[in-house]
């Protein structure tokens, strides 16, 4: 990955976690990095390193254009974008209301795509580019108590499948990371984005509705661990076009591959206490 004096990676969401890990990870190994959060305070750090800071509401127009516009009056363009803002909405899917579902899909899927808008019409002109989706290894297996996270995460997969064929022939490389188990405060905000009616059936086993929503901060990978392996990985012209990093990154998706369906649901009804709730245990 090379990148001239006026190019930049755009990361979002570097207010926490991945984000603000992968800002570091690429500044450290000597490219001019933008980093944006929805909060500038919560890149007070970043800002004292030496790295770009921006704050950047991802679900607004007029924040992305804003963005936009102050690079290119600094003299600046992605060379690199980063789709890494995101959150996770829990809960069982009869519990999650429609502006919940609408807000996960604008954010880590609507959102991701307008900057992609954004910043691709300079990179066709100079006929290179790179964009980088962080997606999940969730968008491969989906899991009870997750489901509009993993849908958006599915669809953030494909839509990402077909932006790297139609970017390709435009001298664009286009990534999918689908990383596993990452040391962040995605456990936290998943658990306080959890949906449970007062009066839903699942009050039951609500033990295993919370444990679905912690589940990836179990065993995890350091944010900054896995930051240094995905751009070590990015600067290779052999790097894959989906990178999977991170606890059960890779079995996951071999498990969804090769369990028949019957035998995977009663794993995952068994781990997230759904058995319980079937047999009147709760």
């Amino acid at each position: 990955m090379k990148l001239s004096s006026n190019e930049v990676v755009l990361i979002t969401g570097c207010g926490s976690g991945i984000g603000k890990a992968l800002a570091r990870a690429f500044h450290q190994r000597g490219l001019q990095v933008c980093a944006t959060a929805r909060r500038p305070d919560t890149m007070r750090d970043l800002q004292a390193e030496g790295i770009m800071t921006m704050a950047l509401d991802v679900t607004s127009k007029e924040a992305i254009a804003s963005v936009i516009e102050q690079l290119r009056a600094k003299g600046l363009h992605a060379g690199v974008l980063v789709n890494n803002a995101g959150y996770g909405a829990m809960g069982p899917l009869i519990d999650v209301p429609d502006s919940e579902w609408q807000r996960q899909f604008d954010v880590n899927l609507f959102a991701p795509m307008a900057l992609t808008r954004a910043v691709v019409p300079a990179m066709i002109a100079r006929g290179s580019g790179m964009v980088v989706n962080i997606s999940s290894v969730s968008g491969v297996m989906t899991t009870p108590f997750a489901g509009p996270y993993c849908a958006s995460k599915a669809a953030f997969n494909s839509m990402t499948d077909a932006l790297r064929m139609e970017l390709a022939p435009l001298g664009i490389r286009v990534f999918t990371v689908q990383p596993g188990g990452i040391q962040s405060s995605f456990g936290d905000s998943a658990a306080n984005q959890v949906n449970l009616a007062p009066d839903s059936p699942y009050q039951a086993i609500r033990e295993g509705v919370m444990a679905r929503a912690n589940e990836s901060q179990s065993k995890a990978m350091p944010a900054e661990v896995f930051a240094g392996l995905l751009v070590d990985q990015l600067k290779r012209p052999t790097c894959p076009p989906v990178i999977r990093i991170g606890e059960k990154s890779s079995l996951l998706p071999f498990l969804k591959q090769w369990l028949p369906v019957r035998t995977l649901d009663r794993v995952l009804s068994k781990r997230f206490q759904l058995d319980r709730l079937a047999r009147g245990k709760g």
